[in-house]
């Protein structure tokens, strides 16, 4: 996997946690069925795992990038294994 990825997954997970919050501690509505400081919880506890993993995986990534044979473009003599 590359950087881009876990990079990606940090920024969801912020995005996440931000809801989340807004909907945990500054949503005050009171509804049947469906509990909106329930689902805050939810997209807390969803982007903290997404923060957690992005950072794994940018951790982890190779800093260098492959290229395949297309990218490279015809001219290109790659061995085929």
């Amino acid at each position: 996997m590359s950087k881009g990825t876990g990079t990606g997954l940090i920024g969801l997970g912020i995005v996440l946690v931000v809801i989340g919050a807004i909907l945990k501690f500054a949503v005050t509505v009171t509804t049947t069925g469906f509990n909106v400081n329930t689902i805050g919880v939810i997209l807390l506890v969803v982007g903290i795992c997404a923060v957690v993993i992005g950072g794994a995986t940018f951790a982890l990534a190779s800093p260098f990038r492959v290229f395949t044979p297309s990218e490279l473009g015809a001219s290109a003599k790659v061995p085929v294994l």
